[in-house]
């Protein structure tokens, strides 16, 4: 196991940069596995890692489709690039590394304490996968799952859960809750929309009205899973160079993304 421990929060939060930045758009990192990065050669740098998993779209079994257009890639690499480049600019964390992906069939996932998922709505795991994941959070990891949108959404990201963690309650976090202000001072949050709002206006997708921010936690209530259901801070990352998305999506997104990852640092 390669968890690092929780590192002090005074060290960390001393060494973080809070100006405010405009971002001006992030490049590509190359398509394709031949391009991930497979384990860090620095222990102390930052890897920020997509989790790559089988997209089930047919009913939930484990043979559907996992290469690079499944579910597990939606918005990748420009998302998570422009991510990474608010984090290399309002942080000190050392990031110096490009995207990473860590696959579910592997151990590698245990190289990395933070952990991005999409579309977990089509999620689906191997016996083996599942207990892979359940050990990673068990033993100090963290994930964050975003893009999930009403409630058959919520259902399928909830089977997918269960396997991993079958006696974990879920929980609606709140506006005090110490996610939310140990960087930033987060007293406000609303609906983070995707690309969909660019063209229509609209805020929600399917029958997902009301953004739900939540959590499952350890039995000391340190959180191992954020979860960002009715919402897509993904595509507020990647639209947050465009005028037709409006900053205080975008904003608001960097800001959570930012919280959570030193949350994880230090808890």
């Amino acid at each position: 196991m390669k968890l690092a421990p929780p590192i002090s929060a005074k060290l960390l939060l001393f060494s973080l940069s809070l100006s405010l930045f405009a971002l001006q758009g992030g490049g590509y990192q190359g398509y394709g596995r031949q391009y991930y990065s497979y384990g860090p050669s620095v222990p102390s740098e930052f890897y920020w890692t997509r989790l790559q998993y089988t997209s089930s779209y047919a009913g939930g079994n484990s043979y559907g489709y996992r290469r690079f257009g499944a579910g597990w890639s939606r918005d990748y690499p420009k998302a998570d690039n422009d991510c990474l480049i608010a984090l290399r600019r309002l942080t000190h964390i050392n990031s110096p590394s490009p995207l990473n992906v860590a696959d579910l069939d592997s151990d590698h996932i245990f190289d990395y304490p933070w952990i991005y998922a999409v579309s977990v709505n089509n999620w689906t795991f191997t016996d083996e996968e599942a207990k892979r994941l359940h050990d990673y959070l068990l033993k100090g990891g963290f994930l964050m799952v975003d893009d999930i949108h009403g409630t058959d959404d919520w259902e399928h990201f909830m089977a997918g859960m269960r396997m991993v963690l079958p006696d974990r309650p879920v929980e609606d976090l709140q506006d005090n809750d110490e996610i939310y202000h140990v960087l930033y001072d987060i007293n406000e949050k609303f609906q983070i929309p995707s690309e969909v709002y660019v063209n229509t206006g609209r805020t929600y997708e399917k029958d997902g009205y009301v953004p739900k921010w939540r959590a499952i936690r350890s039995d000391h209530g340190r959180i191992m899973v954020a979860i960002c259901a009715n919402m897509h801070l993904g595509d507020a990352w990647e639209w947050a160079d465009s005028p037709q998305y409006p900053e205080k999506f975008s904003g608001l997104a960097f800001r959570i993304v930012l919280n959570y990852i030193t949350y994880a640092f230090t808890h």
